[in-house]
């Protein structure tokens, strides 16, 4: 038997360190070929590491949350044959540490000495308080020889136990969407490869076992607790709250706020997604905003920008890289239709469906999450009356859509019904005065309240 190391792979240019995320394998753990072992991140998109070998996993080289540069040691798998642990050199700061004796034994001296950090004897849990119901307690139990769950409509859900203390794969997004849902994931078959459970299983495996764990009942509404949950940020959190807290530090946010009738661009969105929305697609409110920022940007070059803060130096562009922050499990994201300028109605909405399902799937490339040159930011029908949009750094303008809403209005005289929307924006002072961001969103305005303008050259 020989070791083989592998190392953190070389991800994307200029990348130096990545975040190691998550890991999909435990020490002990066999691995087959292309098995995932650990999710990794840099910028915002995750990448999964798979295993070029067969082998039985005997170390980890990181913890979730820890930072590790590029060659790195990353996991030691046990393989048969010579192995490469002769070639390789341990990373430096990273002591070697002998395997628990019940993980070295029978290895003819091969597991004694591995780098990377020590690995701590896995513990099984301790077992639920014995006042929980036996369904709380235990998951749904063994089923009788030959029995399998039943599905609501009728098919069968393969049924699994995992022995406590072994961990089933799955990535982040399916264990946090399994943790919101109550579902104890060792009781989950996996369908995808060497058992990765995704997020079918998770919904087959609710519709069979009777949907997510309820509370228990005769739980008092005012009774006193004292209970604290630490939770690490790490991952996509911990780049959402590096970025936020950059953003923040290093950019005076100045907000303008501006109502706009969308009467009329209402109107011509329902007629056009009832006249050819089966054909091209259905649109939002969002690619009509694109072509009016599209516009306005022509006489307002220096908001359609990126600041080098460092190098006193302002880029202004002529494409329009617009970032369209998205809302995942994970968090934020912020996923760009690339050259907005060039684009119609239909191209515009359907690259924001593809993108926002990109990002939300976890497949978005780096080259899809970064580039973007000024930002919109929209929560729909949860956007409120007024916000104050973050800047996405190193940009100068961010543009927060808020909720459209029927109110009464006076024209001519008289009170009528119409359509209207705050438009709650953010720039850079630093670099864009207060004059030209106010003459910036009324530009956008008078395009979307008269709508054919927005198609005229």
């Amino acid at each position: 038997m020989g070791i083989h190391v592998i190392k953190m792979p070389d991800i994307g240019e200029g990348i130096a360190e990545v975040e190691l995320v998550a890991w999909n394998v435990n020490p002990g753990d066999s691995v087959i070929e292309d098995q995932p072992l650990a999710d990794v991140m840099t910028d915002k998109a995750t990448v999964e590491i798979p295993s070029p070998v067969a082998g039985k996993v005997l170390s980890l080289g990181g913890k979730p949350g820890q930072v590790m540069a590029v060659g790195a040691e990353l996991i030691r798998i046990e393989v048969a044959g010579v192995g490469n642990a002769g070639d390789a050199t341990p990373v430096a700061g990273i002591s070697a540490a002998p395997l628990p004796p019940s993980q070295g034994e029978g290895r003819g001296g091969d597991g004694a000495a591995t780098a990377g950090i020590k690995v701590e004897k896995r513990q099984s849990p301790p077992p639920p308080p014995a006042s929980l119901p036996r369904s709380h307690r235990d998951g749904p139990g063994p089923l009788p020889s030959g029995r399998s769950l039943q599905s609501q409509g009728g098919g069968e859900v393969p049924h699994v136990i995992h022995p406590l203390g072994e961990k089933p794969i799955a990535s982040p997004a399916v264990r946090r969407r399994a943790w919101d849902l109550g579902i104890e994931l060792r009781y989950v078959s996996g369908s995808g490869t060497a058992g990765r459970i995704t997020h079918e299983d998770l919904d087959a495996y609710a519709a069979g076992a009777g949907g997510p764990v309820t509370p228990l009942s005769g739980t008092s509404a005012y009774a006193q607790r004292d209970d604290e949950v630490a939770v690490p940020v790490i991952g996509l959190r911990r780049k959402i709250a590096q970025k936020m807290q950059e953003s923040k530090r290093r950019i005076p946010h100045f907000t303008y706020v501006e109502e706009i009738d969308v009467t009329e661009l209402d109107a011509l969105r329902t007629r056009l997604n009832e006249t050819r929305g089966a054909q091209r697609g259905r649109l939002s409110v969002l690619p009509f905003l694109m072509r009016a920022m599209v516009l306005a940007l022509r006489d307002f070059p220096q908001i359609n920008a990126r600041y080098d803060d460092e190098a006193a130096v302002l880029t202004r562009y002529g494409a329009v890289h617009i970032g369209i922050a998205t809302q995942t499990e994970g968090g934020l994201m912020v996923p760009v239709v690339r050259h907005a300028e060039a684009r119609d109605l239909w191209s515009s909405a359907a690259e924001i469906v593809r993108l926002a399902e990109a990002a939300r799937n976890g497949s978005a490339t780096r080259e899809e999450l970064t580039g973007s040159t000024i930002t919109i930011s929209s929560l729909g029908v949860l956007g409120g009356v007024v916000s104050t949009p973050v800047i996405n750094h190193p940009e100068v303008a961010i543009v927060g859509v808020n909720r459209m809403v029927l109110r009464p209005m006076i024209r001519g005289g008289a009170v009528v019904a119409r359509q209207m929307m705050n438009l709650s924006s953010s720039f850079d002072h630093r670099v864009v005065d207060g004059l030209h961001a106010a003459e910036f969103i009324q530009a956008v305005r008078g395009l979307l309240e008269c709508p054919a303008t927005l198609f005229v050259e």
